[in-house]
């Protein structure tokens, strides 16, 4: 089974093929992706109207390279998947569109993706996870704990109240001058930093539930940046990258202290047929090196295994969307030609309209 998948929800163009091979390492087939970090570094982030027009451009040309690449046409394909929401609803249009066009003039079927699916499903395309698991979905866009018991079938156990850990990233980034995207550029220049030099806070540390908030953390950052005078040293950046890097760190393992607590209460300490418990991470902050370090302690003080995609799927990409298209087309979920574009799609709906757990009655 060969499936196409084409990912526009932000600033990455991208599409892939894979198919349902038994090894992993046999299921991607090709892969073709255009980063648009170039286009957006002089704004320090995203502009939407470029990241469309981005799209529109490279989106065709993409296409026709992965099906070369990987030595099919649109004949051969068994279903077309793209990711419908959440996200910059432009890109998502452009990308939704040429998939309705392209499924629509060959009769193959259509798989409308949540993108947050996309990443909570790439480690079974990596690495065969086993249901049920629980992810830490960190990126630019979403910060949440979710419990992957299925395909489609999700519960998230916290979420930000108001920034993603990226996007905190991203504007620590930018306040110490270090352009776009801020992830990276952050962790290289805490390396040689003293991350116990600056004391910022760390919002909800120790409190119930799993939910998270970046926004005060980013206003300390500005505040103990001005504390330095009008020329900061490069010294002082460093210090206080890895000052910050150090309380994202701090709060989500306490986030994630909570998350294991329940779900091993929905799922048991050990699970029931014996296999081994998975820890999950996964999106584009899953890749800083020092956030990793610390699941990877954390899950093993719980018992459990921890899993990460490699680093080109923890970013968006056209694999993910693949495949998770390909898992649904096995239980035969394809959507019609009339599905809308979404730029929120949560994937527990049900937990959508619940007040995080902080929150005053």
């Amino acid at each position: 089974m060969l499936v196409l998948g084409i990912e526009t929800s932000c600033d990455e163009t991208a599409c892939a093929v894979v198919r349902d091979a038994a090894e992993p390492a046999r299921r991607i087939v090709s892969h073709s992706l255009f980063s648009q970090l170039r286009e957006h570094a002089p704004y320090g982030g995203v502009v939407p109207e470029i990241a469309s027009r981005a799209h529109i451009e490279h989106l065709d040309g993409l296409i026709a390279e992965s099906l070369t690449a990987a030595g099919v046409t649109l004949v051969d394909l068994d279903a077309i998947a793209v990711t419908a929401g959440p996200g910059l609803i432009g890109g998502v249009m452009v990308g939704l569109t040429t998939a309705k066009a392209l499924a629509y003039a060959t009769g193959k079927p259509l798989i409308a993706v949540n993108h947050l699916e996309g990443h909570a499903l790439s480690v079974r395309l990596s690495d065969s996870v086993p249901f049920p698991y629980l992810l830490l979905l960190v990126s630019g866009g979403h910060c949440q704990f979710i419990v992957a018991e299925g395909i489609g079938q999700y519960r998230r156990l916290g979420t930000t109240i108001d920034d993603a850990a990226g996007e905190a990233f991203d504007k620590t980034a930018k306040l110490l001058g270090l352009g776009y995207p801020g992830g990276p550029a952050i962790e290289r220049l805490a390396r040689s930093g003293d991350a116990a030099r600056f004391d910022l806070p760390r919002p909800l540390w120790r409190k119930p539930g799993c939910d998270f908030s970046f926004s005060g953390l980013k206003t300390a950052v500005r505040l103990a940046l001005e504390s330095c005078g009008d020329a900061p040293t490069q010294q002082d950046k460093a210090d206080l990258a890895a000052s910050f890097q150090q309380a994202v760190l701090d709060i989500i393992l306490d986030r994630a202290r909570n998350a294991i607590a329940l779900f091993d209460g929905m799922h048991g300490a050990r699970q029931k047929d014996g296999t081994q418990r998975h820890f999950v991470a996964a999106g584009g902050v899953a890749a800083n090196a020092a956030l990793r370090g610390g699941l990877v302690a954390l899950a093993e003080k719980h018992g459990m295994a921890f899993t990460a995609p490699p680093l080109n799927l923890c970013t968006d990409n056209g694999a993910m969307i693949a495949w998770a298209g390909l898992e649904r087309f096995r239980l035969g979920l394809v959507d019609t030609l009339d599905a809308p574009a979404r730029a929120r799609w949560p994937l527990d709906p049900d937990a959508a309209a619940k007040p995080f757990a902080g929150a005053k009655a």
